[in-house]
């Protein structure tokens, strides 16, 4: 059984331990460049689908080529065969703007007419790794949670578009900073909010509060980035019944509603057990609502189901 697959965009399966990005490329000097996490599940890539189509919108805000995406189809079902059918595994769709190429006066962007080639070839790959103790911690024990100030307002992603914050980019640097300072905090994970005391996401995940039979989460003009999880549960709740809304949320929401939860591809539903050392009590519903995430994951479908 491998530990590891990796699979580059020409669908050949490559030595994961062997060396596949070069020292320049752009990725990893600025961490230009987006990814996807998906969860492989029974052999099947986990609303795969929505995951691409992040990707495409992620590509268009980096001003990235347009992916290919029946390759990236090909390539995520060559490994999830490979990974098998038997564990969960991580599966990372990683794209970057490939190695730096200083051309004077030829932007980075240029892919037609005279200058045809000039612009690096992007770097892309599918890599699987198993999931983490930390993943099965949190699906069943839930998370303890702090609040953080992102020091942004919820207006930055309408007035400053170039600063990405709808899209899944390499850089990831604060998030990790972030979920650091929550470690030594002895939190498990993170809430950002904004200068107006809005509740915003995690820096993994999607925020989602339980109040009543509704579920609630941030728009995405908030500077939130659209999560995939929380759209196959909002899917799957509005059939068995629940109301689902996109709306701002202040902090004191967190306190006064009946559950959060931390919404990601490999956690799935994590419920947060404490906030700011506040612990929060299971509610009644608090099965149904992970039963609602695993089945909305899984009805997603496999490639080109949705």
């Amino acid at each position: 059984m491998v530990d590891r697959v990796l699979v580059t965009l020409d669908g050949v399966v490559r030595d994961a331990d062997a060396p596949l990005v070069y020292a320049d490329d752009i990725g990893v000097l600025r961490g230009d460049g987006v990814f996807e996490t998906v969860l492989l599940r029974a052999g099947v890539a986990c609303a795969i689908e929505f995951h691409l189509g992040r990707l495409r919108r992620s590509t268009q805000a980096l001003d990235l080529p347009e992916p290919e995406l029946g390759k990236w189809r090909e390539a995520v079902e060559t490994a999830a065969k490979e990974w098998g059918s038997e564990r969960e595994g991580v599966m990372r769709l990683v794209l970057t703007r490939g190695r730096d190429r200083e051309m004077s006066g030829i932007p980075s962007t240029v892919q037609t007419g005279d200058l045809a080639g000039a612009a690096p070839a992007p770097t892309a790959f599918v890599l699987v790794a198993p999931v983490s103790e930390r993943v099965e911690k949190a699906r069943a024990e839930g998370v303890a949670v702090m609040t953080l100030s992102r020091g942004i307002s919820i207006d930055l992603a309408q007035a400053a578009p170039w600063q990405l914050l709808g899209a899944k980019t390499l850089s990831y640097a604060t998030n990790m900073a972030a979920l650091r300072f929550a470690a030594r905090m002895g939190a498990d994970d993170v809430i950002f909010t904004s200068t107006e005391n809005r509740v915003l996401e995690g820096p993994r995940s999607t925020v989602v509060i339980a109040r009543d039979k509704q579920l609630i989460t941030p728009p995405a003009k908030n500077g939130v980035l659209p999560g995939v999880t929380q759209r196959t549960l909002f899917i799957e709740a509005e059939k068995a019944g629940w109301s689902c809304r996109y709306e701002s949320l202040f902090t004191a929401d967190l306190l006064t509603c009946d559950s959060i939860w931390m919404l990601s591809s490999i956690s799935l539903a994590a419920r947060v057990n404490s906030l700011d050392g506040l612990r929060m009590s299971a509610p009644d519903n608090a099965e149904e609502i992970i039963e609602l995430v695993g089945r909305g994951i899984e009805r997603a479908g496999a490639v080109g189901d949705w």
